[in-house]
């Protein structure tokens, strides 16, 4: 009731400052005010028809909602900025609304282009000791796909072509695969089944997993050939070097499923000696555990980088790492800004990645 209060302020707010004053017929100004309502509910509707039974209005209603959810966000950015600017003072109401919308709508088209088009990153990961066996060990990430209301089958066989070109020795997958239960997105994300590295591919939840159905995704993710770290731990052989590869459940995982508190020790738990640890952790709040627990890179996601502005801005007043690659203490942390998106179809400074971990001597 909260956010739905906020959300209508907002609305009558952006109503107000783009219709009251605009010079428009009665007429017109009904149904811009008209228009203002629909983008309010919209969002409403799209979250209520992603959890009822699928039907032919289903994806339409999730598609609409969710791009509206967009554009509606921006407008209300635009016109808080004009405000704090007093543009409308400088070039009159009707022409400040023309723009407000206008520039709105352009950047939603931009952003809905950007977001569907994640480009490959590559980073170089220096680690102390290094053995020249595992010297530039190759780790495709993929983080946040969010495969589900405007991301479907055809996106996710692109980013298979893609991370596969790359070549990884593995693939690691770092939650939030979908919006959606297992059985109505089966087909949308079978195509991860075709992702090939020769050490394997491992997945690690997110928080949408437990929104969902966790285990039914562990499930269906195994069944596309994912091993499935549950606060658990692998170690993968290259030549003379030994890669100990973990995992933890999502740091909000305690709250929503008793028993899958996330617990970087519990995932080391009985390792044997290897050269480097790496840990597979959704959200980069984990990074303080694992720091403790003694691993040397920490892969991570959840943040989307903001996703866009305001957002990326935002984000940094809730979580302590947003993007890129970061050092904490004696351990590095690589937060991907996600290859999907969640919500509006829309990416601005933030854009969606494919990423290249590779592992170099300090």
């Amino acid at each position: 009731m909260i956010v739905g209060g906020l959300w209508a302020l907002f609305h009558v707010y952006v109503g107000q400052r783009l219709l009251a004053h605009a010079p428009l017929a009665l007429g017109w100004r009904a149904l811009g005010w008209g228009v203002i309502a629909l983008l309010a509910l919209a969002p409403f509707a799209a979250f209520f028809a992603a959890r009822s039974r699928r039907g032919p209005l289903t994806g339409a209603l999730e598609r609409v909602g969710f791009t509206a959810m967009g554009l509606s966000s921006l407008l209300i950015v635009f016109v808080l900025a004009g405000d704090l600017l007093h543009l409308r003072a400088w070039v009159g109401a009707g022409m400040f609304a023309a723009g407000v919308v206008g520039g709105a709508l352009v950047v939603l088209l931009l952003g809905s282009w950007r977001a569907r088009r994640p480009g490959v990153v590559r980073v170089e990961v220096p680690i102390a000791g290094l053995p020249q066996d595992l010297q530039g060990f190759r780790i495709v990430q993929l983080s946040d796909l969010h495969v589900g209301p405007t991301l479907k089958r055809d996106f996710v066989e692109r980013i298979v072509e893609t991370a596969n070109r790359l070549h990884p020795d593995l693939i690691a997958l770092t939650g939030d695969v979908a919006d959606g239960l297992p059985p109505a997105l089966r087909e949308e994300v079978a195509p991860l089944g075709r992702l090939t590295a020769p050490h394997g591919k491992f997945f690690v939840t997110g928080n949408h997993e437990y929104y969902w159905d966790a285990a039914g995704w562990v499930r269906e993710l195994e069944h596309l050939g994912f091993d499935a770290l549950v606060n658990s731990h692998r170690v993968i052989s290259q030549g003379a070097g030994r890669l100990l590869l973990a995992g933890v459940t999502d740091h909000s995982a305690s709250r929503l499923v008793p028993g899958h508190a996330s617990d970087p020790f519990a995932a080391m738990a009985g390792a044997p000696e290897s050269d480097v640890r790496v840990l597979l952790a959704h959200q980069p709040k984990s990074a303080f555990a694992a720091r403790a627990a003694g691993f040397d890179l920490q892969l991570s996601g959840h943040t989307h980088g903001g996703q866009y502005f305001p957002f990326n801005l935002l984000v940094r007043l809730f979580q302590p790492f947003v993007a890129g690659l970061h050092r904490l203490e004696e351990m590095w942390l690589y937060v991907s800004r996600g290859t999907g998106y969640w919500g509006p179809p829309l990416r601005l400074g933030a854009p969606a990645e494919i990423t290249l971990i590779q592992l170099t001597r300090a």
